[in-house]
């Protein structure tokens, strides 16, 4: 099994890497493999609202100045999804929004992509502006139908300085648990899919406020 981390801080190996290579360690454990896509240093723009992808279905966005479209079928073939974000003005970063909205925009768009996987938020910061980004996180992973894994509190964890998270010894262990926990849940899924079929998908209903 295998699951994909997406690190949207613009530093390679900075507080929410070392908190991806924590969580690392808890599936590598359950011999689940994970892949750091890191996405927060390239340049990805917002999405044009085009429709574009929902008219061609081909799992694709229209844009291709970016890796986007080979990011959204890693996380397509992978069993979880782990959304990892710093904080930016008490928010979600601009590069890690554009990456979502585009990418989740593409997976509904097309089948619902990422539909049944097990997925997880984890944010990094210095001082607040965390609980406001993770439940942005979590709005795209509730909107897919995922199976969320949890912890023992919100997967937030502090430090300024790279490697500063380490000492967190709170946020620490809630990362430690969140593995541990998504671990069990991709390993419940993968042993129950011959026996307990999933319920079938069904097509989107779309209102708005007028009518």
């Amino acid at each position: 099994m295998k699951v994909v981390a997406i690190n949207g801080s613009p530093h390679k190996e900075g507080n929410t890497y070392h908190a991806l290579m924590e969580i690392g360690k808890q599936l590598q454990e359950s011999n689940i493999e994970l892949e750091i896509l890191h996405i927060g240093n390239k340049a990805v723009r917002g999405c044009l609202a085009c429709g574009g992808c929902a008219k061609n279905k081909n799992e694709k966005c229209v844009i291709t100045t970016d890796p986007l479209n080979e990011w959204i079928q890693k996380m397509k073939d992978a069993d979880g999804i782990i959304l990892a974000s710093p904080v930016y003005y008490a928010g979600i970063p601009g590069t890690m929004k554009s990456f979502l909205d585009r990418a989740f925009y593409v997976s509904s768009s097309n089948g619902n992509l990422f539909r049944q996987k097990v997925g997880a938020a984890v944010v990094v910061l210095r001082r607040t502006g965390g609980s406001y980004t993770f439940d942005g996180l979590n709005h795209y992973l509730n909107y897919s139908e995922m199976i969320l894994a949890t912890s023992n509190y919100w997967n937030i964890v502090h430090g300024a300085a790279p490697g500063e998270v380490l000492q967190d010894v709170e946020g620490m262990q809630i990362i430690q648990v969140l593995g541990r926990n998504m671990a069990w849940l991709l390993k419940m899924r993968e042993l129950t899919k011959d026996m307990l079929p999933s319920p079938a998908p069904v097509a989107k209903a779309m209102t708005n406020f007028i009518r």
